[in-house]
């Protein structure tokens, strides 16, 4: 296999994960150190995110032709992929409070959630939002609390009229 077809390979595994992935950043990891990469990446396989450092113009390339946003200008520097196949939160989360603990590295440069390009402000106000479950729960709490008012009016209809019909009953017998 020549150099050009080992490059095309990376080019094609690395659309293919940009393409099918639901949420991707690109990140700066200047600054860090070995321990702290290895950490890094740790923390996103355990949450089912993979970290990519692959070469930009292999990256830019990648990019060229798919239905995804163009933000090839940010692939410039030390630049590392996050690619998030699932919820877009939990990468973001991970990022954030990992830069919290180091000094705020990575630097997170842009990123693209269901294919819109999103700012680093964007991206950490993603990771400041709860989880999944509790966003449900108070979805399902907010959609309850009505359903119980209109159940309680209902009753207490209910009561009204079989009062009405016991004092109407009542003057009846009388």
């Amino acid at each position: 296999m020549t150099i050009q077809e080992k490059k095309q390979a990376v080019v094609d595994e690395l659309n293919a994960k940009l393409t099918g992935a639901n949420a991707f950043y690109l990140t700066d990891f200047t600054g860090l150190n070995v321990k702290s990469m290895t950490d890094l990446r740790r923390r996103l396989r355990n949450a089912g995110v993979e970290y990519l450092v692959v070469k930009n113009t292999l990256a830019e390339r990648a990019l060229t032709g798919s239905d995804l946003p163009d933000i090839a200008e940010f692939f410039r520097g030390p630049t590392a992929v996050v690619i998030g196949p699932g919820d877009p939160v939990a990468p973001a989360k991970v990022l954030a409070d990992f830069a919290k603990e180091h000094d705020n590295k990575p630097a997170v440069k842009a990123g693209v959630v269901e294919r819109k390009a999103v700012t680093p402000a964007q991206i950490q106000a993603l990771a400041r939002l709860p989880p999944r479950e509790v966003l449900l729960a108070q979805l399902a709490g907010a959609l309850e609390a009505p359903m119980a008012q209109l159940a309680y009016v209902m009753q207490a209809k209910l009561y009204e009229m079989a009062g009405l019909l016991d004092a109407l009953r009542t003057s009846k017998e009388a």
